[in-house]
């Protein structure tokens, strides 16, 4: 490493020991340090906090970054992936979704056994994107992708047991943030003790892993056994994120930022790159929370050092991202398109409204079963049945159509409203909105929103653009800017007030605040863009040919870019502030329409548009009725069946 980088790092310890030495002489002035040494029974209160809660927090911030940043150098090294890390692979969303689940339903099961909770959700998190990626050959922007898709998966089925459970919301919502928060040095002899016997193990296979980098038949000529040699790395990388997760929540992106500046200070041997990826995880994360402690100190908020982390996971995929090697996107299943099959298709969609509609208002549970309700029960009922479906299918129709519009622009099978980061941006405008106006209404939430999406949107194609990034990657630095809007908003909803609690209703989504007004005017909205869609669709069906053959035959490429832009932006606003972030019904609905036989552009977003108002409507049936009587989370329910069908997508393309 160069004297650059050694300045760097001794620049970041210097200033993480003044920010530590700001906030424990502020607890206790540093001339009576020495009386910590006495028993716990003779100490004030201030000195059993800096004793029991700021050292032990100092430490376990150590040893916690320390752990994931030789994880995310591990993972890093094994596949060749400078975007890998515990939470690009999914494996601490799949801690986190096993400890939530075992404490709102098994919590016995914690209690003493904490740990092996987290490793076991890890374990299969890493499992799922590990066997995806096989399919592939381990090709790096797909590892990614899939371990992305499966974190949202995963944070999507979390949030909606929170949610349900509101006895637990608060403090799920915390240790989900990552908190660091310590009572005792318990937490970091544990964590501790994990990180030096994993790091030995780590040590030991150095080695192996030189020789892997040689490529497999070179390995094996030199007698390697590459499956156990690989499982031996995977398992540790894990293990290594499953400690963390059970001991401070969800921590992301260290693992990523620490390998990431090591080889930007000049380190080059995969061995220098894993000795100091550790101390480089370690400073980050020990800084990181110095600044949030500074932060509480001045303004009373106390933000969970994890999101703090994550408002740099987004900045840092979009440098790294032009580093990895491209593979090629799955494109639409063409072989399976039969224009026979266009009338059965439409006929199909066309039978689904009635009976949609007809399930929607005369059939519930009861408490005790399912029922068909009477014809008075279903007028008394009407009234607040009718304003969520009619804003359901319009905010299901409206994200479809922008789904088919982006893939078509952007010659990406895979683009949609919330995979390329847009929804995302109109939860930061959301967000904004409620910040600076928060007595605007509904009028000036939704010019937030929509101005979010569209900015987040421009963002993302700009990069791409400027940086001539083939269109499967606009796909990751769409997931790039999703993770930094979603760590805006992990940090906003940490604060506790009203905002947050408007935030965390939002990140859910939910059909049950739709009123009759909104309902009305999320409909005429939704009808005014697929007929703007319809209007444009000559447009939609020249650029997926490319920007030479667009301007052969007279098409003006930025104009119609811009146009669309703003469509899809005002689109995904309003839905977004009923569905929230999540949903993939913008991915979904396409996929399933082209394999359907709609494969015109016309044709594409009419039946998207039909397509993605029944998934929606039915998602919000099952939203209301799944767990009766609590309600779960709209959008939340719809990505539980859209992420993993992206996930499946991904899978079985070779």
């Amino acid at each position: 490493m160069t004297m650059r980088a050694w300045s760097f790092l001794s620049a970041s310890l210097l200033a993480g020991l003044m920010l530590f030495a700001l906030a424990a002489s502020s607890q206790v002035p540093f001339a009576q340090w020495g009386d910590l040494l006495a028993p716990p029974a003779e100490l004030t209160l201030d000195k059993i906090i800096l004793a029991y809660s700021l050292f032990p927090r100092a430490a376990v911030a150590l040893v916690a970054g320390a752990a994931l940043g030789l994880s995310g150098a591990l993972l890093q090294q094994l596949l060749r992936n400078p975007l890998a890390d515990p939470s690009t692979l999914g494996i601490s969303a799949g801690a986190q979704l096993a400890i939530v689940a075992a404490t709102l339903y098994v919590p016995e099961i914690v209690d003493g056994h904490r740990t092996l909770v987290a490793l076991a959700g890890a374990a299969g998190a890493a499992a799922i994107v590990f066997a995806l990626g096989w399919r592939r050959a381990f090709e790096p922007v797909t590892m990614v992708v899939c371990g992305l898709l499966v974190g949202v998966t995963a944070a999507a089925l979390s949030a909606a047991m929170t949610l349900a459970r509101g006895e637990y919301l608060m403090s799920l919502v915390t240790w989900n943030g990552g908190s660091l928060s310590q009572q005792d040095w318990s937490v970091f002899q544990s964590l501790g003790l994990e990180l030096v016997l994993l790091g030995l193990f780590a040590g030991v296979l150095i080695r192996p892993m030189l020789v892997l980098g040689l490529g497999d038949t070179s390995a094996r000529s030199l007698g390697v056994n590459l499956g156990g040699i690989r499982f031996a790395i995977a398992a540790i990388a894990t293990a290594l994120a499953g400690f963390v997760a059970s001991a401070v929540g969800l921590v992301s992106f260290v693992g990523l930022a620490a390998p990431a500046f090591v080889r930007a200070c000049g380190a080059r041997r995969p061995a220098a790159i894993v000795a100091l990826s550790p101390l480089a995880g370690a400073l980050f994360l020990w800084l990181c929370d110095g600044i949030v402690q500074t932060v509480a100190r001045a303004s009373s908020e106390n933000f969970p050092t994890g999101a703090v982390t994550a408002l740099v996971g987004g900045p840092l995929l979009l440098w790294l991202l032009p580093k990895v090697r491209s593979m090629e996107v799955p494109h639409e299943a063409r072989e399976s398109v039969h224009r026979g099959n266009l009338k059965i298709a439409f006929a199909a969609f066309l039978v689904l409204v009635p009976v949609l509609v007809a399930i929607a208002f005369v059939v519930g549970p009861s408490g005790h079963g399912w029922k068909i309700l009477s014809w008075a029960e279903t007028l008394d009922l009407a009234p607040l049945r009718w304003p969520r479906l009619l804003a359901s299918a319009a905010a299901g129709g409206l994200l479809a159509v922008t789904g088919a519009i982006l893939q078509r622009m952007t010659g990406n099978a895979m683009a949609s409203p919330e995979v390329v980061g847009v929804s995302g941006g109109a939860g930061l405008g959301f967000a904004a909105a409620l910040t600076f106006a928060p007595d605007g209404g509904t009028v000036v939430v939704f010019t937030g929103a929509g101005l979010g999406a569209l900015i987040a949107m421009l963002a993302v194609l700009v990069f791409a653009s400027r940086r001539h990034l083939p269109p499967e990657k606009l796909l990751l630095a769409g997931v790039a800017v999703g993770s930094f809007s979603s760590a805006v908003l992990s940090a906003l909803l940490a604060i506790g007030d009203q905002r947050s609690w408007q935030i965390l209703s939002w990140l859910g989504g939910s059909a049950s605040t739709a009123t009759p007004a909104t309902a009305i005017f999320l409909g005429i909205l939704s009808l005014l863009v697929v007929a703007a869609a319809l209007l444009l669709s000559r447009w939609l069906t020249i650029m997926p040919f490319g920007p030479s053959i667009a301007l052969s035959l007279g098409l003006s490429v930025r104009l119609s870019r811009v146009l669309l832009l703003l469509l899809s932006g005002a689109a995904t606003g309003a839905a977004s502030l009923l569905v929230g972030p999540l949903s993939f019904v913008g991915l979904v609905a396409p996929h399933i329409v082209l394999r359907a036989g709609l494969v015109t552009a016309p044709q594409h977003l009419a039946g998207s548009f039909l397509l993605g108002s029944i998934l929606m409507a039915l998602a919000d049936f099952g939203a209301r009725t799944a767990t009766f009587p609590y309600e779960l989370p709209l959008g939340l329910f719809a990505a539980l069946v859209g992420a993993p069908y992206l996930i499946w997508l991904l899978g079985r393309h070779r």
